[in-house]
């Protein structure tokens, strides 16, 4: 810097005018800050002696007074450009608030603001500072400093403030230019951010335009990556019932495209989606949210989300698209990305309708297939004719399983009959399903002992196609198809071992797989078996489970015999002969004391099944309307040691004395006698009456029938 001229008392008044002169000319002639503010200063230095010039200028966003323009000899550790000083704290900020100059001609003396004990510091003795006024307003200050006491007058005050006039006008018209070059170079940018946008568009456009579905999510994510120069882009769609999870439609990451995975939106830039808006981050996306673990995986540094809606505005996805580097605009333009969302929006709520059109069509159709089984299954059941009747009568055996049966049908208990064949096991199991919760949905019959010992599992359990040769179909099994409601096991004794123990399954956890497939199947069915067999005995033997028995007699109902309720067989002949009469179209009402003692007398190994068999067969064959039953129809079974079995053939007839409980007796004696008083087993008395042992021995004790002494072992 040149050194400070010499100067007499007062400048010459031609050489202020030529200064002012020299300053228009730089006004006019120079528009950029730099080269308005040097040639100032060197116009002003050959006037006023200075050793630091300084201009501030105002900045209304932050209310400070900021130095711009400096020019100087002397050495400091602050008063540099870019320096900030408030406007109500500082001697430049009293002459900006005032518009009045300030003249400091001793400054150790008149200090008063901390600035200027640091300019003190500096060096600095005298000081001017004139206010920068445009059209009555502040925009600045204009400084000179000396290092000399009494350097400056008022006289010197004047003529900068005349110098400060000026350079308030030239300080406008370079924010005006300022303010116009910034403008043009905004509109380049636009133009050229709207070129690029426009090249993006088509770019998008073309590669999605004739795709539509899941191919048209994969093109969009690969299009848009490619044309906005990122690395990663996905689709996803928000599903009612997974809140804050996203699932992805599409993915392109880095050049692949995938699909088909979930992940949680919490503590994630995803997590717009929740309340519908768009977010975008360009930078420091891993430290906004450092427990997204997928951001640290991808190195994510920017993002930019836009949810899906559908015609409702209801958020039913995401379109984002991420890099891993900053993204300081938009890629593209936010308004591109957000056409295509929008396209992406209706396509996913067309796709996902069509989807649950899909879903329930093939619901439909699965319920479909599922009621024309039930319905084969139910026609099946009304074409074959029951080997029982209805549950008539009134004896006290009888009326002891209609009341445990009422006890039992509300609950979901599994339950075990038993009784000698044609005794109406499966009449039981359907009084049990009509009187329960589940009488709505189907009851559905398997008798274990009529399935090949191959095919127990697949007629159960169902299979699939192609599960063993033949299988040409796949097969629901009666347990699905019993679904709500109940499944009848009948000979439950003769199931295969193999296939007890997927059944011993089903009643521990309601759940099974169909032959030849993998997938679980879960049920909701009650189970009731029924079986003319000693289980327990078979358990012994090793022919039964143990642990299915077990779960299998929860509820045991014993069904008795016809020879343990004689007194039903009146009724139970009158139901069978006016359902035969009807049946063959005759007229017969009644059955002769003759028939109907003998029926009463008959021990009836067959029960009822074989009672209704009897009738029929008489009805068939009758000619009169009082129905006779002879021996060629009923052959009398005689009790050994009875009256009747001293009696000659043709009046085989016992004496009237003999009560029908007496011929029980008798008859269950002989047996024992025979099997040398063995119940169980295939010699036993048991089977040789047709009983189960636990019946026989309920029998025995009812009639008084104990084992000689002279007879036990």
């Amino acid at each position: 810097m040149d050194p400070t001229p010499a100067r007499g008392v007062s400048s010459p008044e031609s050489e202020r005018y030529r200064t002012l002169l020299e300053i228009n000319n730089a006004i006019i002639s120079s528009l950029t800050r730099e080269a308005l503010f040097r040639a100032i200063a060197g116009a002003l230095r050959r006037v006023v002696p200075f050793d630091r010039t300084a201009i501030f200028l105002h900045d209304s966003s932050r209310q400070v007074l900021r130095l711009f323009v400096l020019e100087s000899s002397l050495s400091s550790n602050y008063f540099g450009v870019g320096l900030e000083m408030g406007a109500a704290e500082s001697h430049v900020g009293a002459v900006f608030q005032n518009q009045r100059p300030l003249v400091r001609r001793d400054l150790e003396k008149e200090r008063q603001y901390e600035m200027e004990e640091r300019a003190l510091a500096d060096g600095v003795r005298s000081y001017v500072i004139v206010p920068l006024v445009a059209r009555g307003t502040s925009v600045g200050v204009l400084a000179v400093a000396s290092t000399r006491a009494n350097q400056y007058s008022d006289e010197d005050a004047e003529f900068l403030q005349e110098v400060a006039a000026q350079v308030a006008l030239a300080v406008e018209n370079m924010k005006a230019y300022e303010d116009i070059t910034s403008l043009n170079q905004k509109m380049k940018q636009e133009v050229v951010r709207r070129t690029h946008a426009e090249d993006v568009l088509r770019a998008i456009t073309e590669g999605t335009a004739s795709v539509t579905g899941s191919d048209f999510f994969y093109s969009l994510v690969r299009h848009l990556a490619t044309a906005l120069g990122v690395r990663y882009a996905f689709v996803t769609e928000y599903p009612e019932e997974r809140k804050g999870r996203l699932r992805t439609r599409a993915v392109w990451a880095g050049g692949a495209v995938g699909d088909n995975f979930e992940y949680d939106v919490t503590m994630t830039p995803c997590q717009a989606v929740l309340d519908g808006t768009t977010r975008y981050y360009c930078r420091d996306l891993q430290r906004l949210f450092p427990q997204d673990k997928i951001l640290v995986e991808l190195q994510a540094e920017s993002y930019l989300g836009i949810p899906l809606m559908d015609s409702s505005s209801r958020v039913i996805g995401l379109l984002a698209v991420l890099d891993d580097k900053p993204m300081e605009d938009p890629p593209g333009g936010l308004s591109v990305v957000k056409v295509f969302a929008s396209r992406a929006g209706a396509e996913l709520e067309r796709v996902k309708a069509e989807e649950s059109l899909k879903a329930a069509l093939a619901e439909v159709d699965a319920l479909r297939k599922r009621l024309d089984a039930e319905n084969v299954y139910l026609q099946e059941e009304i074409r074959r004719e029951h080997n029982f009747v209805e549950m008539v009568g009134g004896s006290r055996a009888l009326l002891g399983v209609l009341d445990k049966i009422g006890q039992v049908a509300p609950t979901d208990s599994t339950v075990l009959i038993s009784g000698e064949t044609g005794t109406g096991k499966e009449l039981v199991a359907r009084a049990i399903h009509a009187e329960s919760g589940r009488k709505h949905r189907p009851l559905v019959k398997v008798n274990c002992s009529a399935i090949s010992a191959g095919l127990v599992e697949s007629e159960l359990f169902g299979h699939v196609k192609g599960a063993f040769t033949g299988a040409i179909d796949r097969r629901v099994g009666r347990f699905e198809l019993a679904a709500g409601g109940t499944i009848f096991l009948d000979e439950i004794g003769e199931l295969p071992l193999e296939t007890q123990v997927k059944l011993l399954r089903v009643l521990q956890e309601r759940e099974f797989e169909p032959v030849g497939s993998n997938h679980t199947v879960t049920v909701d069915v009650r189970v009731i078996a029924a079986t003319n067999r000693d289980l327990e005995e078979a358990v012994r033997v090793g022919r039964f489970r143990s642990d299915l028995f077990y779960r299998l007699n929860v509820v045991p109902i014993e069904v008795p015999s016809l020879r343990e309720r004689r007194s039903d067989i009146p009724q139970l002949v009158m139901l069978f002969l006016a359902r035969f009469a009807k049946k063959f179209g005759k007229k017969i009402e009644a059955v002769s004391d003759g028939s109907m003692k003998r029926l009463l007398q008959y021990s009836w190994p067959g029960n009822v099944r074989e009672l209704q068999n009897i009738i029929e067969r008489a009805v068939v064959l009758a000619r009169e309307p009082v129905l006779e039953i002879d021996e060629n129809v009923l052959p009398l079974v005689v009790v050994p040691g009875s009256a009747a079995a001293e009696r000659p053939a043709a009046d085989a007839a016992p004496s009237r004395g003999v009560t029908l409980e007496e011929v029980e007796r008798s008859h269950i004696v002989a047996t024992l006698t025979r099997t040398g008083w063995v119940i169980d087993g295939p010699k036993g008395a048991a089977q040789i009456l047709g009983l189960h042992p636990n019946t026989l021995r309920s029998r025995m004790e009812k009639l008084g029938i104990k084992r000689p002494r002279h007879e036990v072992s």
